[in-house]
């Protein structure tokens, strides 16, 4: 499938088909319902793969690093593996995961404002080939992690100050951020400084991030002005020549009908344009680029599927409202409440006899705020029962699922070629139980 064709399909996977049934990877949505229960995160393994792919043939030249705090798991470690992507981590427990599918050591990158000294360990231990440093604190502790006859690849993290994102909460690149070394404060310079006297840590490039789904490239392309500056600096200052240049991540995916997401091609047109143009004006060698690609991999490739429990009509003074409520929520979808995310929803398994009209889409937590949806159009007969598929919930779905009210968190169910397999089960009351050791 060419890959615009791909990308027309948001906010729904490159294989999601509605007739003559609901499908994603040749199998019928409904059948994994019946199968492995609702509710359920379905990922479509050849939309991923795809996007993948589709990164690597727009940057040719560059390290593609997967996000991995937007969804892992196994299988998605070994997919990134097997695609030739590297993978960004930022705790210790991804750091397990990656390791756990003997994921490449050189092709790993550590990130984390606090890192602990037990995950720092841990990512010396295993060899990973850069930490991003993001303190000044940071730098001695690690250097004295590095064992005898070894150098640790570093990154600095910098603050841009650029504003992107979606939401304030995810805004990463301005000053006053708990993340990264602030140049207009000195920090930045003062951690070249620190890390050029520790023999143990061997700095190889810059690093920034700007924030989270971003939907255009300008902010990418002011950034990557900004740190070939930054680059230039340390050359003037130090007379060292950095070879690399991380951007971060954070390319905006659609999460309705009437959006559309941040392309490869959009992104490494203008970002390459401009380190070229930037490094020819300040007489510098072009960098080895590095991204972070995240939700833009695994976001449009996955879906949940829900089971409706209750339909209910409200009328007060102001508001005539339609709830559907379904059998998950926040706990399964922390994202509007935390964001205000915005979502589409459609009813699959049976052809309605009804028009739509808008509803407000439910969780079932005792939570007011618990809404998935606000106005989504869903048939006016829809009823208990009903099964419903929300697209664009393959990133920050399952990597920040809760146990709230003591709801187990949703199985995983990959589709490719015409057939499904759980990667990941649901998440029990024994499970959950377990856990309490009791009094």
């Amino acid at each position: 499938m060419r890959e615009q064709a791909r990308f027309a399909a948001e906010p729904w996977s490159a294989t999601t088909r509605f007739r003559p049934v609901a499908c994603v990877g040749g199998v019928p949505l409904m059948d994994i319902a019946e199968r492995f229960g609702t509710p359920a995160y379905v990922v479509d393994e050849a939309d991923i793969r795809g996007r993948c792919r589709a990164f690597r043939a727009a940057l040719p030249d560059a390290d593609i690093l997967y996000a991995a705090k937007a969804f892992l798991c196994r299988a998605m470690a070994t997919w990134v593996r097997q695609e030739g992507l590297g993978l960004d981590v930022c705790s210790g427990g991804e750091l397990a995961i990656a390791r756990s599918v003997g994921f490449p050591a050189d092709r790993i990158v550590f990130h984390g404002n606090a890192k602990t000294p037990h995950e720092l360990a841990e990512a010396v231990e295993y060899g990973v080939g850069r930490i991003v440093v993001d303190n000044l604190a940071e730098v001695v502790r690690l250097a004295m992690l590095v064992p005898p006859g070894r150098r640790q690849k570093v990154l600095l993290r910098v603050i841009p100050d650029i504003e992107a994102g979606a939401h304030a909460a995810i805004r990463t690149g301005g000053e006053g951020q708990k993340f990264g070394l602030s140049i207009a404060l000195g920090d930045a310079a003062a951690a070249v400084v620190r890390v050029l006297r520790q023999p143990e840590l061997h700095l190889v490039g810059l690093h920034c991030h700007l924030g989270s789904q971003i939907r255009t490239s300008e902010p990418y392309e002011q950034a990557a002005r900004i740190m070939v500056e930054q680059l230039a600096g340390v050359r003037d200052a130090y007379g060292i020549v950095l070879p690399q240049l991380d951007l971060g991540g954070g390319q905006g995916i659609a999460y309705l009908e009437s959006e559309h997401g941040l392309t490869p091609e959009e992104y490494a047109t203008t970002v390459t344009k401009a380190i070229e143009e930037r490094c020819a004006t300040l007489h510098l060698p072009v960098p080895r680029l590095t991204i972070e690609p995240g939700r833009s991999i695994s976001g449009p490739a996955g879906l949940t599927l829900y089971r409706v429990i209750a339909v209910k009509r409200v009328i007060d003074r102001t508001h005539d409202r339609t709830f559907v409520a379904v059998d998950g929520g926040m706990s399964d979808n922390p994202r509007p409440s935390l964001y205000g995310a915005r979502y589409t929803a459609r009813l699959i398994g049976h052809r309605p006899a009804m028009a739509d009209h808008p509803v407000t889409l439910v969780g079932h937590h005792c939570e007011a705020g618990d809404v998935i949806a606000e106005n989504v159009p869903l048939p006016a007969d829809i009823r208990p029962g009903d099964v419903i598929a929300v697209p664009a919930t393959g990133a920050y779905h399952y990597s920040m699922a809760s146990t709230y009210n003591l709801t187990g968190r949703p199985p995983v169910i990959a589709v490719a070629d015409g057939a499904a397999r759980m990667v990941v089960r649901r998440e029990e009351i024994d499970d959950l139980l377990r856990r309490d050791v009791g009094l």
